[in-house]
């Protein structure tokens, strides 16, 4: 159950939230009593749902055309092939989707995994470890191991499969193909359900995935209505049964039991949305739909803040909530189910925050844990890539500042052939410009090719913490479109506690540390939480013209014996193409002061820096009155992106280190480590130059 300071810390932070939490827990409990004594669907309750007598008339019933249905009906499908083909390369990379999963390959978190073509997948299989979980009830099943994690299987169980298989069906020209991706999508649902029986083994363990499950289950079987293999009493009649069983689970098994509800939460409801939907007629879909309706508009108030950014405190779940939210936009407004006013506005600034941050590359800053959530199935992508949600805004709501790039796949399925006229009808979007986001905690400095994405905010979740990290005034810097000084990233969640503490720590990330303590401490058993304490703030925020100033502050070090507060003040000169980056220690005593700035590749060295670099340098506003002979080049050494120079006594020095650009992934990396003795009130100065 944890510490009882944990909890007494939870307990300051949201009392309300926390004694919520224990009567929602109560309540799931009697739900989950309840389920295990409710009365299974069987196939005649079936076909009584549908309002059949036989299980041959079941698909006439159930996988029937309706005229401007979903996304995934077909009579979409001339809609979005059409759109697809606006796509550079969107039908190919469909059909090698597609092609993929009918061979049994995957790509699990970086790790590729082939079970072969028309063989059964080990859904129980942890592929990073080769670990397999034991398909016994729920809570039976051990999920936290040392060297083991669930995701690797939940990734593999959301069956994102079915619905790549649905994308070939619906682009292939050639018969035999779309014939073979349909027997492929029959005895690949089957095959899971038969393998994980309702309640047992680990695909049963997470109702979110549970959730996003069903929802591919349901969309993926209405892809495939009108081929004859899905349309077979022995298929249709088992898979429908599973869908209300997912329905039913998710329902359940709400995951509102915390202080504060997150996006597991939020995944319950729209999985809840899509499959009461997708086949309104399946027992409790009206119920369901209704819960999953006044979830969702009340969950988009309270985990999307009024300025657009995620309550979550990361910036890779800004994106997993933004397609969470759009996937139920979407679904319900084609069958007229209103979300509201504020859903809209909200997921609007949503899509205009991501925005704001995204460098020309498409790629987002990793501030907060990365764990590369995606909710579309449609296209693979990097967990560091959000470049495609503009665009995609841009085709779900018209002209409202989205416009330009490129129109993406995303749209294209989603959104079919009017996706792709509003977006051809809206205005290229003036170039994104600094924005603060105070309510989120990051602050986004821009101009003359760079993006600086600074954290300072409160802890995310409500101050839980959940997906924050020890980072506050820590900053990315892409140059160019490039990540040059970057968070480390996440790494793993449950598989190597220890290395996803050190990777949440203060020493992970692009800020100061002072005589070696934790801006807020971190408790080994916690992983998913880091409570608030550092009390990071912005101070000064000024932006236009040729310097963007932005002054921030937080208190995490006044624990100390002999307190101090740290102040950092960034100058982006857009004349000089310099950042410029002013450390201030207020308060008393004498400190060690370490700095870092962790690199996302080994392309670095010591170097001296030239005249003209120094020249820039001392140009820029408060920069330091001498430099260090010795500087940091960064990048390739026949042409590096930029120039690290140091205030004269403060000796940078090359270290080893490591980045996680996307969950389960690390790569080996280099990190510029400086610092020096203090006693405050005294500032370290040092600046970027590039270009």
């Amino acid at each position: 159950m944890g510490t009882l300071g944990y909890y007494s810390t939870i307990a300051r932070l949201a009392p309300v939230g926390l004694a919520r939490g224990m009567v929602r827990r109560v309540h799931g409990k009697a739900r989950q009593a309840l389920y295990k004594q409710r009365e299974r669907l069987d196939e005649r309750g079936v076909l009584a749902a549908f309002g059949v007598t036989s299980a041959e008339a079941l698909a006439e019933r159930a996988l029937a055309v309706r005229p401007g249905g979903a996304w995934c009906e077909v009579g979409q499908r001339d809609s979005a092939r059409t759109a697809l083909e606006a796509v550079e390369g969107g039908v190919e990379r469909a059909l090698e989707r597609a092609e993929a999963a009918l061979r049994g390959e995957y790509h699990v978190f970086g790790v590729p995994v082939s079970f072969g073509e028309g063989q059964p997948v080990d859904w129980s299989l942890d592929v990073g470890s080769g670990y397999r979980y034991p398909v016994v009830p729920v809570e039976r099943l051990k999920l936290a191991q040392p060297g083991v994690d669930p995701k690797f299987p939940w990734e593999l169980g959301r069956l994102d499969c079915l619905v790549a298989l649905g994308q070939g069906f619906w682009v292939a020209r050639d018969e035999a193909r779309r014939r073979a991706f349909a027997r492929a999508f029959v005895l690949r649902a089957l095959d899971f359900l038969q393998a994980n029986p309702v309640g047992e083994g680990v695909q049963w363990t997470c109702p979110m995935d549970v959730a996003l499950r069903g929802a591919n289950l349901a969309q993926a079987l209405r892809l495939f209505a009108d081929a004859p293999e899905a349309r077979r009493p022995e298929f249709l009649v088992p898979v429908l049964q599973s869908i209300a069983e997912h329905a039913a689970w998710v329902e359940t098994h709400l995951e509102d039991g915390g202080a504060v509800p997150n996006n597991h939460l939020v995944s319950n409801f729209v999985g809840l949305l899509v499959m009461g939907l997708l086949f309104p007629e399946l027992p409790d879909a009206e119920r369901q739909t209704a819960l999953a309706v006044a979830g969702l508009r009340t969950q988009v108030a309270a985990q999307v803040h009024a300025d657009g950014s995620s309550f979550e405190g990361s910036i890779p779940y800004h994106r997993l909530s933004v397609e969470l939210f759009t996937l139920a936009l979407v679904v319900a407004r084609t069958r007229g189910v209103d979300l509201g006013s504020v859903y809209e506005q909200r997921l609007l600034g949503m899509f205009k925050a991501a925005r704001c941050w995204t460098s020309e590359h498409g790629l987002a800053p990793q501030v907060g844990d990365n764990d590369s959530g995606r909710v579309f199935p449609f296209r693979e992508r990097e967990g560091r890539e959000q470049g495609y949600l503009a665009p995609l805004g841009a085709a779900l709501f018209g002209d409202v500042g989205l416009g330009g790039g490129d129109f993406p796949d995303e749209a294209a399925w989603l959104l079919g052939r009017p996706g792709l006229e509003r977006f051809r009808a809206s205005r290229p979007a003036p170039a994104p410009v600094s924005t603060s986001f105070p309510e989120g905690g990051f602050h986004v400095l821009r101009g003359a090719g760079a993006v600086v994405t600074v954290s300072a905010g409160a802890q995310g979740q409500g101050g839980v913490g959940g997906h924050s990290h020890n980072d506050k005034l820590s900053f990315e810097l892409h140059l160019d479109g490039r990540p040059v000084i970057v968070d480390p990233g996440t790494g793993t969640y449950t598989r190597e506690p220890a290395v996803r503490n050190a990777l949440r720590s203060t020493a992970s990330h692009n800020t100061l540390q002072v005589d070696g303590t934790e801006q807020a401490p971190l408790e080994p058993h916690r992983l998913f939480a880091l409570p608030e304490s550092a009390r990071a703030r912005v101070q000064v925020f000024q932006t236009g013209g040729e310097l963007e100033r932005l002054h921030a502050r937080h208190d995490g070090y006044r624990v100390l014996s002999a307190p101090v507060a740290v102040e950092r003040t960034f100058l982006l000169d857009k004349r000089e193409r310099a950042l410029g980056i002013v450390e201030t220690l207020v308060g008393v005593g004498l400190h060690e002061v370490t700095g870092r700035l962790h690199l996302p590749d080994r392309e670095a060295r010591l170097s001296k820096p030239t005249a003209g670099q120094l020249a820039r340098a001392s140009r820029v506003p408060e920069a330091p009155r001498s430099f260090e002979a010795i500087a940091v080049e960064l990048g390739p050494e026949d042409s590096p992106v930029a120039m690290v120079l140091f205030q004269e006594g403060v000796c940078p020095r090359l270290e080893t280190s490591r980045y996680s650009p996307g969950y389960g992934l690390l790569v080996e990396s280099r990190v510029v480590v400086f610092g020096a003795t203090l006693s405050p009130p005294a500032c370290l100065r040092w600046v970027v130059v590039f270009g």
